[in-house]
């Protein structure tokens, strides 16, 4: 079934940068932002990142948890968490089964090249576990201000 807003966001197991288990499904009773990124400490992904962690206390405020999803490895997350002081868990996806669960695994172009990545796409799902709001082709500047603007609505 194509990932739309309205239903239920799929499961998932996976382990953060510090070999955490995490489950989509321990959020539950809680909103959360699930944003897929192409590859750690790239200038957008970073801007992204960044955006987030300086926007983090609205969020907290606002009872949302960040979680954010890349190809990369443990070790990778962890260095690029380290180095912007991000506040919030990456998830490893090495094997890209939770970008394509998400529908964000998909043919991309630079330079005249094709090659599989990760769209940059954010959901926001609700305490219940449903996909409230799907952000497509995100832009990494503003995107947080747009996404709390979202929550906030």
């Amino acid at each position: 079934m194509p990932i739309s807003a309205g239903i239920s966001a799929p499961d998932f197991i996976s382990s953060d940068e510090n070999g955490t288990q995490q489950r989509l499904s321990d959020y539950r009773g809680q909103p959360l932002i699930l944003y897929f990124y192409p590859k750690d400490d790239t200038p957008g992904c970073t801007l992204e990142a960044c955006n987030f962690r300086d926007d983090y206390s609205a969020y907290i405020e606002a009872g949302v948890t960040i979680l954010g999803v890349c190809p990369g490895s443990a070790k990778s997350h962890l260095k690029f968490k380290e180095k912007y002081q991000l506040p919030f868990p990456l998830l490893v996806d090495e094997d890209h089964a939770i970008c394509e669960a998400y529908g964000v695994w998909g043919e991309k172009q630079f330079a005249g090249r094709r090659y599989m990545g990760v769209l940059r796409t954010t959901f926001l799902i609700d305490p219940n576990g449903n996909i409230q709001k799907i952000f497509e082709n995100v832009k990494p500047a503003g995107h947080s201000a747009e996404v709390l603007a979202a929550i906030r609505a």
